[in-house]
């Protein structure tokens, strides 16, 4: 067996990235089959996926009025910045809309693939060393809505994300959905 700290690092970060991911699809279980995900994205398919969700006591509708404002998520996310719809003057996504943003130190382009008001939306990033499909289900309850998002990932940048973050974008995704109930439960916005 190898004595260098650096293999025992690099172990160790593995096998919490594989446990993170395997739980993050057991979590997912009970609606991921709700998802409908781009061909090869599936939680089966991914090197890296993540599962959250939120109950907000907010009308779907007005979670999606939200949600689909991208070019405002930097004023309330700090996962995201740069974020652009080049073919929306209003920086609203629609369907099939092309949107470029930042996050975790990578710039990415992707194509809204799903898009239906005011329950689905998801994008697809296809990139040289990461790609993913990043899904939103919005679905209604007797207090508002539960909001899940889940993304899955493939490309050769997954490893590093497994082994030396495994958890960052998990967390991030937490903050999102935070920031997002508390947008949607201000009384100005609307609520339920």
């Amino acid at each position: 067996m190898a004595k260098n700290p650096f293999f025992y690092l690099l172990l160790c970060g593995l096998l919490t990235g594989c446990y993170s991911l395997k739980k993050s699809i057991k979590e997912s279980k009970p609606y991921s089959s709700q998802i409908n995900w781009a061909e090869g994205y599936t939680p089966a398919d991914a090197q890296f996926f993540i599962h959250n969700a939120i109950e907000i006591e907010a009308s779907p509708q007005t979670v999606w009025d939200i949600l689909i404002q991208a070019e405002d998520w930097p004023n309330w996310y700090e996962g995201m910045s740069g974020v652009k719809v080049p073919a929306a003057s209003d920086g609203i996504l629609f369907d099939s809309a092309a949107v470029q943003f930042r996050t975790m130190g990578l710039d990415f382009d992707a194509t809204i693939v799903e898009f239906e008001p005011p329950t689905r939306l998801g994008w697809l990033s296809v990139q040289k060393r990461i790609s993913g499909y990043h899904a939103w289900l919005i679905i209604p309850t007797e207090k508002g809505c539960k909001v899940i998002t889940d993304e899955s990932q493939k490309g050769s940048l997954t490893f590093l994300q497994k082994v030396f973050v495994p958890n960052k974008l998990k967390k991030l995704h937490d903050i999102w959905l935070a920031e997002l109930k508390k947008k949607a439960e201000q009384p100005s916005s609307g609520t339920f």
